[in-house]
């Protein structure tokens, strides 16, 4: 709750330091841009990422303002492309989430030496000068280890199911588990790792096959709600799903549902509705010439004790 607090004071003293009320037009007042806002995607059809735009549109409609909303189909080349064309209209701000943190830094410097504002979102460049409204995915990974560490039986065996490797947030979830939880219980035995690149479908296939490679799993830790909605379905078919322990991240309705269900025994929120609200603060206040600082979005970890409160 503190946490809560903290990011909610932080995004009340942006809207205080004059940015409370504005349309794209007053904030053209400083010169910059064509009035209209680009937001780049990585992929339509992410469960959190799909989300994230969704509560962010809903405050730019309510403010009147001109957003076109682009693609990237999970192809870095293809979002490279995209926004060198659109940098070329001179939009007031570009809002992105990166399908490769690294090739999309030269698109970025040049979005810098354009004079437009990069904010990004939920994940970001590994170079070049952007806003961001983000969350700690160390935290994240460290929320699913305690839960973990606390819970696991002696000598248990279990799986991890990794997103994207080379993405930020798929290695930092994977070294913080590895840090407070496999490097602290060493009686917890790591049978496999695989880089199921945030897939449900991925995700039940190497599940599946681990199933058929060990008589014993006790736990399987995943990047994201979607990979442990894959591992909860190949448990199922096997029949091996009941007390086997599953973590993942995000907290998506699917993950809600699943919590609440006994099916999945960790989600770790990641705060799409936070993540929005901050960007479009940064947004406002980049548009004002300004140079907000980042904002962090605490996670949450939600398990059947509290899950009730987060169900809609």
């Amino acid at each position: 709750m503190a946490l809560k607090t903290a990011l909610q004071k932080k995004i009340m003293a942006l809207a205080l330091a004059g940015l409370a009320s504005f349309s794209l037009t007053a904030c053209g007042g400083s010169g910059s841009g064509n009035g209209t806002i680009i937001y780049a995607n990585h992929q339509n059809g992410d469960a959190f990422t799909d989300s994230l735009q969704a509560a962010f549109k809903q405050q730019a409609d309510s403010a009147g303002w001109q957003v076109e909303y682009l693609d990237g189909k999970g192809d870095g080349n293809l979002q490279i492309d995209q926004i060198a064309e659109v940098i070329e209209k001179k939009p007031s701000a570009i809002v992105l989430i990166p399908v490769d943190g690294v090739s999309i830094v030269p698109t970025v410097k040049q979005a810098n030496e354009a004079g437009i504002p990069i904010i990004s979102v939920n994940r970001y460049a590994e170079g070049g000068e952007s806003f961001k409204a983000y969350s700690d995915d160390l935290e994240a990974g460290r929320l699913q280890a305690e839960f973990m560490a606390k819970n696991l039986p002696q000598n248990a065996k279990v799986v991890y199911l990794k997103g994207t490797s080379g993405q930020k947030s798929a290695d930092q979830r994977w070294e913080s588990f590895q840090k407070n939880c496999l490097e602290r219980r060493k009686d917890i035995e790591l049978l496999a790792m695989a880089d199921a690149q945030w897939s449900t479908a991925e995700a039940m296939k190497d599940m599946s096959l681990w199933l058929e490679m060990f008589p014993k799993i006790d736990g399987v830790i995943c990047g994201n709600d979607s990979m442990a909605l894959g591992a909860i379905a190949a448990l199922r078919s096997a029949g091996r799903l009941q007390g086997v322990f599953i973590s993942a991240v995000d907290a998506t309705e699917p993950g809600l549902k699943a919590v609440a269900a006994g099916d999945l025994s960790q989600t770790v929120k990641q705060d799409a509705e936070g993540q929005a609200k901050a960007t479009f603060e940064l947004v406002k206040a980049s548009l004002q010439g300004g140079t907000p600082a980042d904002i962090e979005v605490p996670y949450t970890s939600i398990t059947r004790e509290n899950v009730a409160q987060y169900l809609k």
